[in-house]
Formats: structure tokens, sequence, C-alpha cells
């Protein structure tokens, strides 16, 4: 078995379009997630969100990839030392 990882992502969005895509990734691996927090930045025009997921390493790759893969979002996670 896979030990998992805590890792948080952050996800930046630049085109609101982007929404429903990042939102069916978020639901493909909602068995993963603990918890998350979006705000929108109306100033900027753009939407943060913090995801936190405890998965093993591959799944958590393989989420910030798909995330980081669409139009107009930045993805990028830092995961806990510990496996």
């Amino acid at each position: 078995m896979t030990s998992s990882r805590i890792a948080v992502t952050g996800i930046i969005a630049e085109d609101r379009h982007s929404a429903e895509e990042i939102n069916a990734i978020l639901s493909e691996y909602g068995d993963y997630i603990v918890g998350r927090m979006g705000v929108p930045y109306r100033q900027k025009g753009v939407n943060v969100i913090s995801v936190i997921i405890d998965a093993p390493e591959e799944i958590i790759n393989a989420f910030t990839g798909k995330l980081g893969n669409l139009s107009g979002v930045t993805a990028k996670t830092l995961m806990s030392k510990s496996k």
C-alpha cells in the first residue's frame, strides 16, 4: 500500500470560464480532499483557491498537473516531508 502525504495546492484562475473544469477536477479527486477555500479577488479579476489534500504522491501530482494544464489556471503544490 502506498503511503499518503498531506499537501496544500494553491490555484489561481485568471479565466473565470475555467471554473466548471476546475470544479470537475475537484470533484474527481473529492475522496482525497480534506478541505478547500476559494476567494474571488475582484480587484485583480482572479479567483484564488487553496485545497488541502491527503493522498499518495502520484495522486497529488496528477491532481496538480490536471489543474495546471487548464487554460488560464496556475496550480502549485506544497507537500509534507513525511510520508
